[in-house]
């Protein structure tokens, strides 16, 4: 240790002989050394932690005793540490003093700053040590690690159901109170969480910000780019466990599972047909609104869903995109393909259950039964004759049909 004389002063002055850091007094050169030696000589004599000065273990003590000496002057949150104090009144003031070079965002905290930059480094410090996947957050790789464990430490009240940290939970409770504080300040749709507002507003934006690293091709959502990949690498990641019959996306065999439990959680609540997705049922009720919200840009005829709108426009453009891999012979429709292909397979499974005769598709069936139970769909306007075929129906209106019923 080596003691210098101020010279204006005539203070006396101590050197850390490691670091030359200099102090006014020998107590505080001989507490700073603690930080070189890793002595931590004070003691909490509740969870035995250690501490390299008073101060430090007498502000630690404040966990056990539960005192937050220090007040904020604006809203009274009262909070341990003095800077801990200064940095939340930043809330109040809005100062940001952390500014990011690359991108100019600010920040009230060093820390906050410090976690930002992590999305211009891509650097993530923070890896799981059963998979060493590595996360650029802390409180990420906590969750990830749950997925190992199994554990879902946050429980719903009210239903039960379990999550994997407190922000899910919160969002879940929503559905419960019907919740949805967050606006679309374009069309005023509401939302539970926030996530799904700004997933919504790329509707209005058109922002598509994840791109196929194959073909460029953009997409608005982060499923949407991962289902699209399995068309270039043919993966068909998700199988059923009871046909074994593989999917490219998770949804949709958990979609194709409805089939076997029968569920069909989605009912109309004007005819109460039941279907097995929400997207069909929203479909369905076009029927009883008669929107037709999807028109040919050729010939202005309106359709109930985008699918047969596509289909419908092959009649202007000529595409027949389905072909028969026997004769070549192609179709624009894909039930087209099937019907035909039981040309060549000679397959008729299905079977009419009063006179035995069998059929290479389902509608044919269904409309071969009208023979049996005489109720035709297809019905003359001018004499209410039924017919079973739409074919027989246009032949008797050829033949001039004046007659009344």
């Amino acid at each position: 240790m080596e003691q210098r004389q101020g010279i204006h002063t005539m203070e006396s002055t101590y050197l850390c002989d490691v670091c030359n850091r200099t102090f006014k007094q020998l107590r505080h050169l001989n507490v700073h050394r603690h930080g070189h030696t890793g002595e931590c000589p004070y003691r909490c004599d509740v969870c035995n932690k250690t501490f390299i000065n008073t101060r430090s273990l007498k502000v630690h003590q404040r966990v056990h005793n539960g005192e937050s000496p220090y007040p904020c002057n604006v809203c009274n949150k009262t909070f341990r540490q003095q800077k801990h104090m200064k940095i939340h009144q930043r809330v109040h003031t809005g100062e940001c003093p952390y500014c990011c070079d690359v991108c100019n965002k600010t920040f009230s905290t060093k820390s906050c700053l410090k976690v930002h930059q992590r999305v211009h480094t891509d650097e993530r410090p923070y890896s799981c040590n059963v998979c060493n996947k590595t996360f650029k957050y802390l409180g990420s790789v906590n969750e990830h690690r749950c997925i190992h464990t199994g554990e879902r430490p946050y429980c719903c009240d009210v239903c039960n159901r379990t999550f994997i940290n407190k922000s899910n939970l919160k969002a879940h409770l929503r559905v419960h109170t019907g919740e949805r504080p967050y606006c679309c300040d374009v069309c005023n749709k509401t939302f539970s969480n926030k996530s799904s507002l700004k997933v919504h507003q790329r509707v209005h934006t058109d922002e598509r910000p994840y791109s196929c690293n194959v073909c460029n091709k953009t997409f608005r959502f982060l499923g949407s780019v991962n289902e699209h990949c399995h068309i270039h690498t043919g993966e068909h990641s998700y199988s059923c466990n009871v046909c074994n019959k593989t999917f490219k996306c998770l949804g949709t065999v958990n979609e194709h599972h409805r089939i076997h439990t029968g569920e069909r959680s989605y009912r109309c609540d004007v005819c109460n047909r039941t279907f097995f997705k929400k997207s069909n049922l929203k479909a369905h009720q076009r029927v009883h609104t008669g929107e037709r919200p999807y028109p040919c840009d050729v010939c202005n005829k309106t359709f109930i869903k985008t699918y047969n709108l596509k289909v419908h426009q092959r009649v202007h453009t000529g595409e027949r995109p389905y072909l028969c891999g026997v004769c070549n012979k192609t179709f624009s429709k894909l039930e087209h393909l099937k019907l035909h292909q039981g040309v060549h397979t000679g397959e008729r499974p299905y079977r009419c259950d009063v006179c035995n005769k069998t059929f290479n598709h389902k509608r044919v069936l269904q409309v071969h039964l009208h023979v049996h139970t005489g109720k035709g769909p297809y019905r003359c306007d001018v004499c209410s004759k039924k017919f079973s075929y739409k074919r027989v129906l246009k032949k008797h209106i050829l033949s001039n049909c004046n007659q009344h019923p």
